[in-house]
């Protein structure tokens, strides 16, 4: 085939509406930045939150490395690396699978299956909450608590959820004390057992879902005292369960949506 006729396969996938483009490393171009962003355009490529490249790993089943829909790298996305684990499990029938990420090895543990819908557990490892921290917006100030489930969260937990939340969340971003920039969640508490959610990340804007963001918004509210493990994690794209003991586990679907080829 020409340069000019090329063609790169992916297989897409979603987690509760977080869609991710699983593409082989092997055939990565040269500008992995530019090419993740026009092949995650979604009106004139194939359309997602980002992609993970997939590489082998030798102390592991695979290695993912994460490329947001705007061409940055981030650490590790729970529900992408869920998502490669669906497909190693189609792939190789695989039931325990180990990922490597640049936020560490994840092991994804299958807990159900249904046609190409999956469902994991995923060994998060612990998380790292800091102290409360104000961010400057043009509405005045809002404070919020830092975790890092590998990538940095500034979770916000609110009576309700404002309809500017979005505008203020892209403020938060552009704070000068988040140097790696940072995950907004902004987390209504229903009960002891319930938390909405919604999730703007760092180089993609608003998502339907966010692993890690579920991870962090559940471990802030039951380190605030006002739930309790398991937490059952309400957002646009679905639930997804945390049990938060001295690790972080992740339960929630992955779901293989198609497979083709995007012309370079």
């Amino acid at each position: 085939m020409s340069a000019a006729n090329m063609a790169i396969p992916f297989t897409k996938a979603s987690a509760c509406g977080n869609d991710f483009l699983l593409i082989p490393g092997t055939v990565a171009p040269a500008d992995l930045s530019q090419f993740t962003r026009r092949v995650c355009d979604r009106h004139n490529g194939v359309g997602a939150d980002g992609v993970e490249w997939l590489f082998p790993a030798g102390q592991a089943d695979i290695e993912a490395r994460l490329v947001n829909a705007d061409g940055s790298e981030a650490e590790i996305s729970g529900n992408g690396t869920r998502c490669v684990a669906a497909y190693l499990c189609a792939e190789q029938g695989r039931e325990s699978i180990a990922i490597l990420t640049a936020a560490g090895l994840k092991v994804c543990t299958l807990t159900a299956r249904s046609g190409s819908r999956y469902e994991f557990e995923t060994a998060m490892g612990m998380p790292d909450v800091g102290p409360e921290l104000t961010a400057r917006t043009s509405l005045g100030p809002v404070r919020g608590v830092s975790v890092s489930m590998g990538n940095p969260h500034f979770v916000l937990l609110v009576d309700e959820l404002g309809s500017d939340w979005q505008s203020r969340s892209a403020e938060i971003q552009r704070d000068p004390q988040f140097r790696q920039g940072v995950n907004v969640e902004w987390v209504v508490v229903r009960d002891r057992e319930n938390i909405d959610v919604r999730f703007f990340e760092r180089g993609v804007g608003e998502t339907q879902s966010s692993g890690t963001g579920s991870c962090a918004s559940a471990v802030a509210a039951i380190a605030s005292g006002r739930a309790r493990s398991p937490v059952r994690v309400h957002s646009p794209g679905g639930i997804q369960w945390v049990r938060y003991e001295t690790e972080v586990f992740l339960r929630g679907p992955a779901e293989l949506i198609c497979r083709g080829e995007f012309f370079v």
